[in-house]
């Protein structure tokens, strides 16, 4: 009998990640094939000079589908169509040929000019229509290639823009809308938020990303950033020895594999924080996965390296200096929506509010204009939860600004689910979603309030629902967090419905820690059996809670059943 003997097996080379510092710059998929061949910033000539003059057909599919984000345009979804369809139609069955136009608003921070031309804009061009999304951003529809240049000119004439709105780019840098004016604030990141956007943004050095990149820097101590879901944030604190600075968090982001973000354990420097910035942003550009695009955000780099690495890579080859070691964010005290009545450190008031789900319009924006120029107020800040804090308020003056406002449906004592319900653009204009959002949750809220009457609840229990897996919404971190789907149904149909997630939430006043929500198993609900959902839900969570428990402690203990 021979035996035979199998030569050893030799390992299968792994393949690149598309690493510039790695693997060099070859473009491993189409996506790095148009970038690498223009520049997405480039393509502002071509809509001004070409495309706005001929129209909609002359535009090249390339620019269309890839290089118009970089100037915050995505066209729009084409009306009728179902959700069934969404994923199963080509770019140009499922889209329309009207643009979603995104205004960055760096730090949330407007003036009264800048709101009546964002109004005007809306009235004019975007068919009343005017979004303030969770990134502190102005968001319009119904935008047509031919009027974009007109729009630029205006926001611009103002100090407004939507560059690098969108794309594979630094987006808009989340800032406190308290910057500046808190009087519990440690350190106050405007001037930083300025300097990054005059030195890099709209820039070739980082205008090709491997993805989009999320910025968060707040100094008030209400941790009122998200700052653990972006890929890299700045968080005031206070060092023992040098003062107030920021705590260093990378490689947050959710979507459809959520990872929060992870501290560094170092300290930044106000006059730091540019350079830092850059430096992490650098790492991102140079060593982030470009090879496939579902593994193309910083957090998997961070994941598989670790902050010890991370950190070294940073200052050895970025800064050319060591960070100082420094403190974690205390606790928050305060919720950090900033919706209600409280006073500036100069003694005047700033008023937070509640639009619904932040739906608003050109003309509510003029309209809020106006009430701002009747008592002396020049200055607004929108905020990462889709709510508008009026600043500069006289005291004398609140109550009657409070009640001009919630003339306007923008409510400064909102209930609780008026004010913790989220909702992203849904169905109605995205072309990745699945199902409606934005009606679906002021209706919600509506049916919230009229049955949740007079049932006081211990915290606002937040409600945040996506139109698909995505996760603009933020859905992991929600108390109850809705995925969009189609459910099937008895007779063999399907209905719009959600995937339920439980538990979620970001470090805030009734959490030490960040945490996603929890998934059950077979936890479904219909569109329209929502609102009764979320009432039993509620109502056996004051039935069963003990204590001082929050709603998300009681979903991590609660029987599946009562889940249900």
């Amino acid at each position: 009998m021979t035996q035979t003997t199998r030569a050893p097996r030799t390992a299968r080379k792994a393949k690149p990640e598309g690493q510039w510092k790695v693997d060099g710059r070859e473009p491993l998929n189409p996506n790095e094939v148009f970038k690498q061949a223009d520049d997405g910033l480039n393509v502002r000539t071509r809509i001004e000079e070409v495309y706005s003059e001929h129209g909609f057909a002359s535009i090249d599919p390339t620019d269309l589908h890839g290089r118009f984000r970089w100037w915050g345009l995505y066209t729009q979804r084409r009306p009728g169509i179902d959700g069934g369809r969404t994923g199963k139609l080509t770019d140009a069955e499922i889209e329309d040929e009207y643009f979603m136009m995104r205004v960055r608003l760096d730090g949330g921070a407007l003036t009264r000019a800048q709101l009546r031309v964002l109004g005007q804009i809306s009235a004019e061009f975007a068919r009343d229509s005017a979004d303030v999304t969770d990134r502190q951003n102005i968001q319009y529809h119904w935008i047509r290639i031919e009027d974009v240049p007109e729009i630029w000119r205006r926001l611009e004439e103002v100090g407004l823009d939507t560059t690098e709105a969108c794309g594979d780019v630094p987006r808009v840098l989340l800032g406190s809308p308290l910057a500046g004016i808190a009087a519990d604030e440690i350190i106050d990141p405007t001037p930083v938020i300025a300097q990054i956007k005059r030195e890099h943004i709209g820039s070739p050095e980082f205008s090709n990303l491997p993805r989009k990149y999320k910025t968060a820097i707040t100094g008030h101590p209400s941790l009122d950033v998200v700052h653990e879901i972006n890929d890299c944030a700045f968080v005031g604190v206070v060092h023992p020895e040098l003062g107030p600075g920021y705590d260093l968090w990378v490689g947050g982001a959710l979507s459809v594999v959520p990872f929060l973000g992870r501290r560094l354990g170092a300290f930044v420097t106000q006059e730091q924080v540019p350079a830092v910035w850059a430096g992490v942003t650098g790492i991102f550009r140079d060593y982030g996965y470009r090879r496939l695009r579902n593994r193309a955000r910083l957090k998997f780099l961070v994941q598989d390296w670790g902050t010890e690495r991370f950190r070294q890579v940073l200052q050895d080859e970025y800064l050319g200096y060591a960070l100082a070691d420094g403190p974690a964010p205390a606790r928050s005290a305060v919720p950090g929506d900033h919706v209600g009545v409280h006073r500036q450190k100069d003694g005047r008031y700033y008023i937070g509010v509640a639009p619904r789900v932040g739906r608003v319009s050109g003309q509510k924006l003029l309209a809020l204009a106006d009430v701002m120029a009747r008592y002396g107020s020049d200055r607004l800040r929108t905020t990462p939860h889709q709510k508008l804090v009026v600043l500069d308020v006289e005291e004398a003056d609140v109550e009657a600004v409070v009640a001009e406002l919630e003339a306007l449906d923008l409510q400064a004592r909102p209930s609780a689910f008026r004010r913790s319900t989220v909702a992203c653009t849904g169905i109605e204009y995205c072309k990745l979603a699945i199902v409606e959002t934005k009606r679906t949750a002021s209706e919600t809220i509506d049916e919230l309030e009229r049955r949740l009457e007079g049932v006081e609840l211990p915290h606002p229990i937040s409600l945040h629902v996506n139109g698909c897996p995505n996760s603009c919404a933020r859905i992991q971190t929600a108390d109850i967090g809705l995925k969009g789907q189609l459910l099937p149904t008895d007779d063999g149909g399907q209905k719009p419905g959600y995937q339920v997630h439980l538990g979620g939430g970001l470090t805030d006043d009734t959490r030490a820690e960040a945490e996603l929500g929890r998934t059950v198993r077979g936890l479904k609900v219909y569109q329209d059996d929502l609102a009764d959902y979320v009432e039993r839900l509620v109502r056996r969570f004051l039935d069963q809670r003990t204590g001082e428990e929050t709603f998300a402690e009681w979903t991590r203990r609660a029987d599946e059943e009562d889940l249900a």
